[in-house]
């Protein structure tokens, strides 16, 4: 027996009884008239009389069909007979991906993405629990898509849909929560086909229950393409909304250091960014902090323009060193979760930095020295130390935090190679000319075609003349890290700065696009003066003219020197000591020393609570490195991992882990913009709110089209008979003219 969709519609059957209406009230309107010439017809009709009724009875039959056709497939009917399965697969095997990352917590009133479609999913489980055909039903959220690889299971798997089915369903769905990852569709259509692979044997749907952020589907080419495999195979692609609409959400989406001296009781500040992804401006929007759990007094954002984002400094000041921790925050808005941000910090005892003099005086290695760490009461928490050139071929240079070099005549090729190993593993080289420079080792040695540590090559000293016209500043600096300080004119000291000697350059000089070279800082007759250059991993600042007041009067006293020799410094560091930002979802990895530490390493997440720690043993890695590692981070927050060195006392390592800012943007792709999106694919676009599956989908095979088919064919035939059962006298051929009787 069939079943509808529809089966309210079927209340309309009885509209097949109209024809036979119609044609009794024809009959009633008839009035008998004696006529001799019919008493004629009406013999005549006796001897066609069966067939005439036969066309009739047959014509009243296709009219009342045609009704009942157009009734019937409004209704669509479903087949569930063996028939049913000649046509379809018996078995229908319902394949539902649950978007669960942090976008479907959007929440409106009492409802989220997340609750809307969790509702779809049981929908789907109770209705392919009524079909009378076998049903199987696979739940996985894109959150365990990357995992399936690794052999974890879905939620379900080929479940098969019985009695019990839905009470198991709503158990397993209740305590599901959206993750806090940023996950598309793409890995989760790709896990399906690892899990399940093709199959003749049963007829399947696959459905993407999802809240269709742009970010996921704006670039949509490899998606397209898994969607096109699926219709091939013959799978029916059912997409399901769960927002109806965009809403403005609030998000932390930066968190970091700002450049500085990271060594304990040395201030520095932070930077916390927040963007604003909505319509609408946003006003005074307070900014929560802490500090290794303490507050801070929070920093108010006076205003965030629509789809804008906004950078605010606040400082922070540790008087131990080690690993510490930031936390900044919002109020709740929609999505929670992007309204918190961490980073750690580690912050050093002290900075030591190497400083290189090839003037057995090392008077402009003494200057900066002084800027560096002035002593009394200023805290710099740099170090430095002052060497000769012989110290960078005989020692390690990977405890320096930096490297500068003063006034160098030569090196030889051991102290050269091992600045090169240095800067190219991370580190940071500054250097200083002056007399005893050689432009000869400079191009030679340190330069090296471009292939060298030194940035650029130098024709020789020069003399900036004097312009006692425009009486322009001789030092002219660009918005670099280094000079960000003095710019919009905030210090008039670097006005004051007279430039006598420094090193010319070829006059066809210029930096390569692909060379990583910026001039940073120019003399007023456009010659390059400070110059930067990307060695490796490591930086490299060349400053053309002496650090002593030799060549010029920068260090004699004038406020800038210092400010300036600071900031070059916290840029040369880099940000090693700065943690590196890392999303949820992302591996763990920490290296350990065999010979200090034991192989055991205990992870700890943010949340103990819900999460137990986790121990891990270190295998050996690649270039004979010995790992632990974390395969996946959960949530964010601060992770720690617990060594035990082979004496001492249990070390702590410390991680800060953050949602991925591109999934605060709520912005979603709407019926429209899918369609012009996967252009070829065949699926079905509904709205979670509205949603009703199709029973032909669960039952194996809809007979609307062929009903509505057949009323097509019905209504021809129809056509056909009723002219047949009709009179249709030949027309008349009008007279030639003149040729009848007047």
């Amino acid at each position: 027996m069939p079943s509808f969709v529809h089966p309210l519609l079927l209340w309309g059957l009885p509209v097949v009884a109209v024809p036979v209406l119609i044609h009794l009230i024809n009959m009633m309107r008839h009035r008998r008239v004696e006529w001799a010439a019919m008493e004629f017809l009406q013999t005549s009709q006796k001897k066609n009389r069966t067939w005439v009724l036969l066309k009739q009875l047959l014509l009243l039959a296709s009219r009342m069909a045609a009704v009942a056709l157009v009734v019937l497939a409004v209704a669509q009917p479903l087949l569930r007979n063996p028939l049913g399965g000649l046509l379809r697969a018996t078995t229908t095997h319902h394949i539902v991906l649950l978007d669960d990352s942090f976008s479907m917590s959007d929440r409106w009133g009492d409802a989220s993405a997340f609750d809307e479609a969790k509702r779809v999913i049981e929908w789907i489980g109770a209705e392919a629990g009524r079909q009378v055909e076998p049903q199987t039903l696979t739940l996985l959220r894109y959150s365990q898509a990357k995992r399936v690889a690794l052999g974890t299971r879905p939620d379900l798997l080929e479940e098969p849909v019985g009695a019990d089915f839905l009470v198991r369903l709503r158990q397993l769905l209740e305590p599901l929560e959206p993750s806090q990852m940023a996950v598309g569709p793409t890995p989760a259509l790709e896990a399906i086909d690892q899990l399940l692979g093709e199959s003749a044997d049963e007829n399947r749907i696959v459905y993407l229950l999802s809240d269709f952020r742009a970010c996921d589907w704006d670039q949509p080419r490899e998606l397209r393409g898994r969607l096109l495999e699926m219709n091939r195979a013959g799978a029916r692609v059912r997409l399901v909304s769960c927002v109806e609409a965009a809403r403005s959400n609030l998000a932390i989406t930066s968190l970091k250091p700002g450049k500085g001296v990271l060594a304990a009781g040395v201030p520095l500040f932070v930077e916390v960014t927040v963007s604003n992804l909505g319509t609408m401006p946003v006003r005074d929007l307070p900014v929560y902090l802490e500090t290794d759990g303490r507050p801070l007094p929070a920093v108010k954002i006076a205003e965030i323009p629509a789809g804008e984002s906004v950078t605010e400094r606040f400082p922070v000041n540790f008087p131990a060193a080690g690993g510490h921790v930031v936390k900044a925050r919002l109020e709740p808005d929609v999505v929670d979760v992007d309204n918190f941000r961490y980073c750690t910090v580690e912050f050093a005892a002290d900075l030591p930095v190497l400083l290189i003099d090839g003037d057995p005086a090392a008077e402009d290695a003494r200057y900066v020295s002084a800027a560096l760490s002035p002593g009394g009461p200023v805290v710099t928490g740099i170090r430095p130390r002052i060497e000769t050139s012989r110290y960078l071929s005989l020692n390690p240079l990977e405890q320096f935090r930096a490297v500068w070099l003063f006034n160098v005549e030569r090196l030889d090729r051991s102290a050269v190679d091992a600045l090169e190993r240095y800067a190219s593993g991370g580190g940071g080289v500054g250097v200083f000319l002056g007399e005893r420079s050689r432009a000869a080792f400079l191009n030679d040695e340190l330069y090296r075609q471009g292939k060298g540590v030194f940035p650029l090559p130098v024709a020789g000293p020069a003399q900036l003349l004097v312009d006692r016209l425009q009486r322009a500043p001789d030092l002219e600096v660009t918005d670099h890290p280094i000079f960000r300080i003095f710019s919009a004119g905030r210090n008039s000291f670097l006005a004051t700065v007279v430039i006598e000697r420094y090193f010319a350059v070829p006059e066809d000089w210029r930096a390569a696009a692909d060379s990583g070279t910026e001039v940073i800082a120019r003399l007023r007759n456009g010659a390059p003066l400070v110059v930067e250059r990307r060695f490796g991993e490591g930086r490299v600042v060349a400053v053309l003219t002496t650090a002593a007041p030799a060549w010029n009067n920068w260090a004699r006293g004038n406020p800038s020197f210092v400010v300036t020799m600071l900031e070059l410094q916290a840029f040369l560091s880099g940000d090693e000591l700065v943690d590196v930002e890392r999303l949820v979802g992302a591996p763990l990895d920490l290296e350990l020393d065999a010979a200090r530490y034991d192989t055991a390493v205990r992870f700890l997440a943010p949340n103990r609570e819900s999460a137990p720690a986790v121990t891990v043993n270190a295998v050996a890695a690649e270039g004979g490195r010995l790992v632990a590692s974390l395969a996946e981070t959960g949530g964010s927050g601060i992770y720690e991992a617990v060594l035990a060195p082979k004496s001492g006392s249990p070390e702590v390592r410390r991680w800060a882990v953050n949602v991925d800012p591109r999934e605060s943007d709520l912005a979603i792709v709407t019926g429209p913009g899918l369609a012009s999106r996967l252009e070829g694919v065949r699926y079905d676009y509904e709205q979670a709110g509205m949603y009703q599956s199709a029973l032909g989908d669960l039952a194996g095979y809809n007979l609307g089209q062929m009903l509505l088919g057949a009323l097509v064919l019905l209504l021809i035939g129809e056509q056909m008979l009723a002219f047949s059962a009709g009179y249709h006298p030949k027309t008349r051929l009008p007279s030639k003219a003149g040729g009848g009787r007047p």
